[in-house]
């Protein structure tokens, strides 16, 4: 299944000690780059949320957060009216030494213990923290697939651009040889034809002939054309992360691309050359957004 790179999902779950946010979001990266942000409530989790990230993930970087929000309505938060007295107490003795200190309503409340949350189950929170993730990976991964989904149809679509232009300059061949060994063949006459008699061996020349049209035939590379464009249909129907072997067999098909062109000698065929390397670089564009 070929899966994208880039993708987003999120969601949330009311627990006993508030209501847990997460998001996962990604882009495009030659290898697994996982980035963590965490409540202080759940920093003992992370490797736990690493490594569930990492079964289901193979490439891209990442951007995990989780967040908690305090639970809302009445006796989410309380005072500590022990540690109000004892504050007030304190004010009092220092206000003859300290006439003009003055504290402000929200200093106080940030004043350690004097705003009590309702005492959380660690435990209980870390496990409904890697059921929200679990959750969101289904729904991270389902979204690579479906992106996936239309990249593997566009290469495809490339891929079988391929193999048509490699059958159609295999059909070309026969008559290119036989169209440059008659001008060859034409110019070696003449060559021939001083004062009525031969200036050059006929046989060296039949066999420089043969020579030359043999570094010209392309069989070869349309043979590993035919066979890379096989690999690329059998990755494409994988069940694992596929990009790293499309990138080389990318690599392969610009290669055979290239020596085509360099052994050209038929505005036809240099035209096939030139909508090969067309097409590899729009697969390589696809090809870099894929797991």
């Amino acid at each position: 299944m070929i899966r994208s790179m880039t993708a987003f999902a999120s969601g949330e779950r009311a627990t006993p000690s508030g209501t847990l946010a997460c998001e996962l979001r990604s882009v495009n990266h030659r290898f697994l780059e996982l980035g963590v942000r965490l409540p202080e409530e759940l920093r003992a989790l992370e490797p736990a949320l690493r490594e569930r990230v990492a079964a289901r993930v193979a490439r891209g970087k990442l951007d995990l957060s989780l967040r908690l929000r305090a639970p809302e309505g009445e006796g989410a938060l309380r005072l500590d009216p022990t540690r109000l007295r004892e504050l007030s107490e304190l004010a009092l003795d220092l206000d003859a030494r300290f006439p003009r200190l003055r504290t402000g309503f929200t200093e106080l409340l940030q004043f350690p213990g004097v705003l009590q949350a309702p005492a959380a189950d660690p435990a209980a929170l870390q496990a409904e923290a890697l059921a929200l993730l679990d959750a969101v990976l289904d729904e991270f991964v389902a979204t690579r697939e479906r992106e996936g989904a239309k990249l593997a149809a566009a290469i495809s679509e490339r891929i079988d651009g391929i193999a048509r232009i490699a059958a159609e300059v295999r059909t070309l061949m026969p008559a290119i040889r036989a169209g440059q060994r008659a001008k060859l063949e034409a110019r070696l006459a003449d060559l021939m034809q001083g004062n009525g008699q031969p200036q050059l061996d006929p046989g060296r020349l039949e066999q420089e002939l043969v020579l030359w049209l043999q570094k010209l035939d392309v069989d070869e590379e349309l043979d590993r054309l035919d066979a890379h464009v096989g690999e690329a249909r059998r990755v494409l129907g994988l069940e694992e992360a596929v990009g790293r072997r499309l990138d080389f067999l990318l690599q392969e098909f610009n290669r055979e691309a290239n020596t085509l062109g360099s052994k050209s000698v038929d505005a036809r065929t240099s035209a096939a050359a030139v909508e090969l390397k067309v097409l590899i670089d729009q697969i390589r564009e696809q090809a870099q957004n894929i797991e």
